[in-house]
């Protein structure tokens, strides 16, 4: 028996978790899209899957509909896959693991709750996993809306596009001269009752910079730096609520602890967050110390993390701080073998410390997270409450001869975009690296004259009794490509009510999932009037 069988919607559901049984992380997204394939395939549709996996399957218009417009529907196939730290789940390889749970057993969920939630509302969930509602959610309304004979629409086309979350590659690469519609349904929001119109452009900015080594001294203490417990979350969404990025507060770990210890610490490398588009969680610095300074390293850490929590604890309340140490009694490469004994907690295998860095390159490192900008840059003077100019460091990472920083820069102003980006360009040269942009895409700008928004105005007030919140967002969603590939679209953006994505908190209110559901149908019904 399916773990969502007999509840509502059914075949939204059901799609829901026949997809969630399809690992589609970012960057490996060729399963779920020949899956899509062969779903028109089975029901006779018409489709195109091109090179890159974008799908788009073509639903005729319901009879007596068929001199509407065209309307496209769309939204992504890929999730972030994160996972919790002691997650064995391969998500490359295998299915989610769902999970329902009631509103009120989920104690983050029963803070500002709208009129129309319940404390008994079923949530989903995956265990220890990211549950890639965001934006399968939207695949399983598309699914069941294709699958349907008796849904009332117009001519649809059901647009799928690959690796939205890592820089909105699919919909970059995307031919769209082949679609017809000019009214374009976007299902790849996460507030119930809010009405997406505009938002922000994007670029993808990863600095690197340049790493010597030196011999690894005799008689040193190999330890693991880390910084732990935090929230994360979305870089769009969450960058307003003053997150701690993980990468960004290990520099400044990193720096005190060279300032303290001067040589008496030695760095390896560094390496924290796992996705351009997602505040780091975690992040954590391999490094060598003098097995005579252990114990006042620890002091100084948990000093530290005192510090850290007093300043970052209501925000951040699970940062933790850690130092977790090997000793090496020594190194004998000529011969190829190597001997470490362990001397406190950590991990149980036996570590093998590679070669540190150079001073010089460890001041560039550390240089590198502190002195570039990070979080929100500037509001928004049009629309009050909105992050206008922002950027987040999501993934940092060391190889033998350099350290990379990866960006994700948002803007709801192009220039301002342009101007941020020309910043980390700065930074890098000061700092003797490079700077490479990739992933660019354009804001979504606001529409005077639309179509779409008084019919979704109409049905959403005939459904709940108010009137929708129109919003301008700072996260990034696919209406910008769309807007600047076809000429002269019409475009709104929605959706049921998710939290937490991006992050193993993940959830999706089946509740919102059905009311949602019958607001789609009864905007199609309207748009399918000639």
């Amino acid at each position: 028996m399916r773990k969502l069988e007999g509840l509502q919607p059914e075949r939204v559901l059901y799609y829901f978790e026949e997809i969630s049984a399809i690992p589609r992380g970012s960057g490996h997204t060729r399963a779920i899209s020949d899956h899509l394939a062969g779903f028109a395939k089975e029901h006779g549709l018409s489709y195109t899957q091109d090179e890159m996996g974008n799908v788009v399957i073509r639903r005729p218009a319901s009879q007596g509909c068929e001199k509407a417009p065209v309307v496209i529907l769309q939204g992504h196939m890929d999730m972030v896959a994160e996972k919790e730290a002691d997650c064995t789940l391969d998500m490359e390889k295998e299915g989610l693991s769902l999970v329902l749970h009631k509103r009120k057993d989920l104690d983050w969920l029963m803070k500002d709750m709208t009129p129309w939630q319940t404390e008994e509302d079923l949530i989903l969930k995956a265990d220890g996993t990211t549950l890639g509602a965001d934006d399968g959610v939207a695949v399983a309304y598309m699914l069941a809306i294709l699958e349907s004979d008796t849904i009332k629409a117009p001519a649809l086309e059901c647009v799928f596009t690959v690796d939205e979350e890592i820089g909105m590659l699919g919909a970059v690469g995307m031919d769209m001269s082949g679609l017809k519609g000019r009214m374009l349904l976007n299902i790849d929001s996460e507030e119930e009752g809010e009405l997406l119109t505009g938002c922000a452009g994007g670029c993808i900015s990863t600095i690197t910079v340049p790493v010597s080594r030196e011999t690894c001294p005799k008689d040193r203490i190999h330890a693991v730096l880390s910084v732990k417990g935090l929230k994360g979350g979305h870089s769009g969404n969450e960058i307003d609520k003053d997150r701690v990025n993980a990468d960004m507060l290990l520099g400044r770990l990193l720096q005190g602890m060279f300032r303290e210890f001067g040589e008496g610490i030695l760095l390896i490398s560094v390496n924290g967050g796992t996705k351009d588009n997602a505040i780091p969680r975690s992040s954590e610095a391999e490094v060598l110390i003098r097995p005579e300074l252990k114990e006042a390293m620890t002091a100084f850490i948990r000093e530290e993390e005192e510090i850290y929590r007093k300043e970052y604890g209501e925000r951040d309340p699970g940062l933790v701080l850690g130092l977790q140490t090997e000793e090496s009694a020594g190194r004998q490469k000529e011969g190829g073998t190597e001997e470490e004994t362990q001397v406190s907690s950590g991990s149980a295998e036996t570590v093998t410390p590679g070669d540190p860095m150079d001073m010089a390159s460890a001041a560039r490192c550390i240089q590198l997270l502190r002195i570039l900008p990070n979080g929100v840059q500037r509001m928004s003077h049009s629309f009050p409450g909105l992050v206008q100019t922002s950027l987040n460091l999501g993934i940092l990472t060391t190889s033998e001869n350099e350290v990379s920083a990866s960006f994700l820069v948002r803007s709801n102003v192009n220039s301002e975009k342009l101007e941020l980006i020309g910043r980390l360009q700065a930074g890098a040269d000061a700092l003797g690296g490079t700077c490479r942009n990739s992933g660019n895409y354009p804001a979504w700008e606001f529409r005077e004259q639309s179509r779409l928004r008084p019919v979704m105005q109409e049905c959403f007030q005939k459904q709940y009794g108010k009137p929708m919140v129109e919003e301008i967002i700072h996260a990034g969603v696919e209406c910008g490509l769309f807007s600047d590939g076809i000429p002269d679209l019409d475009v709104v953006s929605f959706g049921p009510e998710l939290r937490d994505i991006h992050t193993p908190r993940e959830t999706m209110d089946l509740a919102s999932v059905e009311r949602t559901w019958r607001f789609i149908l009864s905007v199609l019904e309207k748009l399918s009037e000639a």
